[in-house]
């Protein structure tokens, strides 16, 4: 199966250890890049880049740029999926945490009629209705749950 892996930028080393796994199990798996562009357009880790989004103001035009770039691949490399599966992992106190930007990409999947896997339950969160709204299948950390 074609799966884009989403979630935060935060837990991209698991992103990247479920990436091999899945590997492993026969699928062909698309996920976040682990470089960017900096400023100065030289790679960075993208954890780096996670924070200067995190610190960045209104104003600074490159960060942005960056970031509609990064969004716009990563909405093709969904629409190329068959299959997303959410990395909703414990951030910030919230056990399966699901931000903004991965609502995004979840409410994207869901209109293009893919299937979405969540890897944690469903949080407690604003969000929550609009979660379930879109009847993810739920694997609790088990990625052999990932088929047709």
């Amino acid at each position: 199966m074609k799966i884009t892996i989403c979630g935060s930028l935060y837990f991209i080393d698991e992103i990247m250890r479920a990436k091999v796994e899945l590997e492993k199990l026969g699928h062909s798996v698309e996920t976040p890049p682990t470089e960017v562009p900096g400023e100065n357009g030289q790679p960075i880790p993208v954890a780096e880049m996670y924070v200067i989004y995190k610190n960045a103001k209104a104003d600074d035009a490159w960060v942005w740029k960056n970031r509609e770039r990064a969004m716009n691949n990563h909405n093709r490399k969904i629409e190329y999926a068959e299959a997303v599966l959410i990395m909703n992992l414990e951030k910030n106190g919230v056990a399966g945490y699901i931000g903004s930007n991965t609502l995004l990409e979840m409410g994207l999947a869901f209109y293009l009629g893919k299937k979405i896997y969540l890897f944690a339950p469903v949080p407690d969160q604003p969000a929550k209705e609009e979660l379930l709204g879109m009847h993810p299948s739920v694997i609790n950390g088990d990625l052999s749950k990932l088929c047709f």
